[in-house]
């Protein structure tokens, strides 16, 4: 709900047209929602954004929608229908933003795309999400995060040697991509308000997006020929650095790869010979003895339930730290102290939580306005700013266009 004496959001007064659906464009657009932008997302009148019915449901909407969809105007249109297509080039209109996810070529079909709509708003950015981006030998297939994150070389590296490779359990590809995109439209919206610049388009590709945060992966193969291999829990090249199992039968994550860092670590588990080992004294050395190392910290960990280790490694300034379920998220004084768990009310009455929003601006912070709004609440609201009265809108109603 909106906050009492709060200043003004930090995009307050931009406009942005969501043509998407699931998760990366919206995804970008969710962002700028969180921070004041007027986000006006197109749903089919029919079933709206498949999104309101994935994962956990509650009453036929999923509570991820009332998350992800928060601050969010719904307006339906039938982007089969050349009235709806009409009503999109007048709403572009008054847009600083175009976000959309849809395969290249489909809003060119419908006579919607960049071409189209720059034409008569030249200042417009548009951010086009898409598997393998708007240009190349692949730009026509269907794109899914899950191909992402292997064509992008995210998967290979993850899990463990023995056994296949894995996926994080969130659809990382298409929220990488969602703040790619979302940085790609502020910077162009900086490039035209002060370098006097004009619109453009960003093209964000799925597989780029988990590219790009591959870290050394290509020189590493380029100059020395190394292919990175999937290395479980540890982290490859950085010693030590593992998931140990503690005397309880939890996990616990130890980071003791600072050269200092690592010699408090090792007097906290009772190895002060490792700690003056001058092989050990850098990380280069360390890494040639990973095993023997974590070996090490094992044993130590075994012995010990966890809240006696993460009090150890927090009195020898170690970083450490359990691996935590969403029970302990929610649990989390820490979590609640940040307001990174907000509580809402949904439209029954229930209350409910959702996680806070990032990042934290000092003077002008994110906040929840309203939840994911129900198909098409704002419909009405949003065409009157166009000029469609409610008699129009009746008839566009008899058509189905909206």
């Amino acid at each position: 709900m909106p906050h009492a004496n709060a200043k003004a959001a930090p995009l307050k007064g931009i406009k942005v047209l969501e043509l998407g659906s699931l998760i990366a464009g919206p995804y970008a657009s969710a962002l700028l929602a969180q921070f004041g932008a007027e986000v006006i997302k197109i749903e089919s009148p029919r079933d709206g954004d498949p999104l309101r019915q994935w994962r956990k449901v509650r009453n036929g909407t999923s509570l991820w929608w009332y998350s992800q969809s928060r601050n969010k105007k719904s307006v339906t249109l039938d982007l089969k229908s050349d009235a709806a297509r009409d009503i999109v080039h007048r709403l572009s209109l008054s847009c600083d933003i175009v976000i959309e996810n849809f395969r290249p070529g489909m809003l060119e079909k419908w006579g919607i795309g960049w071409e189209h709509l720059s034409k008569t708003n030249p200042n417009l950015i548009m951010v086009r999400i898409s598997g393998y981006g708007q240009t190349g030998p692949y730009r026509e297939r269907p794109g899914f995060a899950a191909i992402a994150e292997c064509m992008g070389g995210l998967r290979y590296v993850s899990g463990f040697a023995d056994r296949p490779p894995v996926r994080v359990g969130v659809s990382l590809g298409d929220t990488l991509a969602g703040l790619y995109g979302t940085i790609g439209a502020l910077m162009a919206m900086h490039h035209l308000k002060v370098n006097g610049g004009t619109g453009q388009f960003i093209d964000v590709a799925l597989y780029e997006s988990v590219f790009a945060i591959m870290e050394s992966l290509v020189p590493e193969y380029q100059m020395l020929g190394h292919v990175r291999e999937r290395t479980g829990s540890a982290l490859p090249g950085i010693s030590p650095s593992n998931t140990y199992l503690s005397a309880d039968e939890h996990y616990v994550a130890i980071a003791g790869n600072g050269d200092g860092i690592f010699k408090r670590l090792m007097r906290a588990i009772g190895r002060e010979d490792l700690a003056q080992d001058p092989e050990l004294a850098d990380n280069e050395g360390r890494t040639r003895h990973n095993a023997m190392l974590d070996a090490a910290i094992s044993a130590w960990t075994e012995r010990h339930p966890l809240t006696e280790i993460l009090t150890a490694l927090d009195a020898a300034a170690v970083p450490a730290g359990r691996v935590y379920t969403v029970a302990d998220i929610v649990a989390d004084p820490h979590y609640r102290s940040r307001e990174m768990i907000e509580q809402h009310r949904l439209p029954d009455g229930e209350a409910i939580e959702l996680p806070g929003i990032v990042p934290k601006l000092s003077e002008t912070p994110g906040r929840t306005e309203w939840l994911g709004p129900p198909l098409g609440a704002h419909t009405a609201e949003v065409l009157a700013s166009i000029g469609i009265d409610a008699t129009e809108l009746e008839k566009l109603r008899s058509a189905g266009v909206v």
